[in-house]
């Protein structure tokens, strides 16, 4: 603005020079003004070049700063809906776990459950069996009275031997499992039995 100021009242000076005709020492010292005013104007000019690198320096440093700063939000967010969905599948899986590890627990009590029923059964058979089955000696003596036979216990595998005690004759057995078929041989001992009580 002084500058201006200046550039102004030299404009005038020159004119009322023009105008007046007056001495060379104004003029020397108007042209001497006109020195330092273009001096002053280009030293302004200068300044105000260096202060607009400057300016254009910092808002590029801004504007590379703002970009960063956008593309780290940017990258920010993806990595957050990536969270956000390992996240989401995690409470799925978590939620299937829990849903398995529940159906599990019930299969397990179910389990406990059916082993102590069964538990419960083998107690009650095993009391039922002390009871009601005959031992093996008396099966053996009640098979004896019936049939009548006394068994060869002692002979070769596949081999039926022994001795019936009939009504009248006692009678041997010696049957060949290996030749003959078990219904022929289980018929002929039951033919050997006495159908008369």
């Amino acid at each position: 603005m002084a500058a201006f100021r200046d550039m102004e009242e030299l404009s005038q000076g020159l004119l009322s020079l023009l105008g007046t005709n007056r001495a060379e020492a104004q003029q020397r010292r108007l042209l001497g003004r006109y020195e330092q005013m273009v001096e002053r104007l280009l030293e302004a000019q200068d300044g105000a070049e260096r202060l607009l690198r400057e300016i254009l320096t910092s808002e590029e440093k801004v504007a590379q700063s703002l970009l960063d700063t956008k593309e780290e939000a940017h990258q920010g967010k993806a990595d957050v809906q990536g969270l956000e969905a390992e996240l989401d599948q995690a409470s799925k899986e978590d939620s299937c776990l829990k849903a398995s590890l529940l159906q599990l627990t019930r299969e397990l009590e179910e389990l406990k459950e059916l082993e102590a029923e069964l538990q419960q059964q083998e107690r009650e058979v095993e009391e039922d069996t002390t009871v009601t089955i005959p031992s093996a000696v008396y099966v053996a003596q009640l098979y004896h009275r019936i049939s009548k036979i006394e068994w060869d216990y002692e002979c070769e595998p596949g081999v039926v031997k022994g001795i019936h005690h009939g009504p009248s004759v006692a009678q041997p057995i010696h049957l060949d499992s290996t030749q003959l078929s078990k219904k022929f041989i289980s018929d002929h001992l039951w033919s050997l039995v006495d159908t008369k009580w």
